[in-house]
């Protein structure tokens, strides 16, 4: 267990932490759990730090969803699941999808097909579909978004 730490230590410890990156509630409370402070302390402390706005669970969430878009190419499923798991609210969950821009969306959801396309050794056409679909299905996309653009991209005759 830590040792004692004062409110002020830990609000000036957390203030560091979210200045750091964006952070939800869920995080900044278990660091404060993590560092021992507990009660109305912690209470205190997230009060605070969403008045000095070091803590905005809107601005998490539309960063999250925005980097885990951009950098890991993720779903919108993915992307909404993870952010529940993190406690965000419905409403910031919706401020978030509002980061990803829908031809964007689309135009990644069609090179990661062509990416996938190219590393499947099937030459079965539905054995090449089932497994792209499968394989962006897990990245978070949608099922009947995902089958749609399948069956558009991927031709019917096989390669080779």
């Amino acid at each position: 267990m830590a040792k004692w730490i004062s409110k002020t230590d830990g609000l000036k410890k957390l203030q560091r932490y979210c200045a750091y990156q964006d952070r939800c509630h869920q995080e900044v409370r278990k660091k404060l759990l993590d560092i021992g402070i507990y009660g109305d302390d912690l209470e205190d402390i997230i009060v605070d730090l969403i008045e000095d706005n070091f803590l905005n669970e809107e601005r998490f969430a539309r960063s999250y969803a925005r980097g885990k878009f951009r950098m890991k190419k993720w779903g919108r499923s993915r992307i909404k699941r993870e952010l529940k798991q993190r406690s965000v609210s419905d409403y910031c969950i919706r401020k978030g999808m509002e980061e990803i821009e829908e031809a964007v969306y689309m135009q990644t959801l069609e090179e990661l097909i062509f990416k996938k396309l190219a590393q499947v050794k099937e030459t079965e056409p539905y054995q090449q579909r089932r497994k792209i679909a499968d394989h962006l299905i897990r990245r978070g996309y949608e099922v009947p978004l995902v089958w749609d653009q399948v069956i558009k991209l991927v031709p019917d005759k096989p390669k080779g």
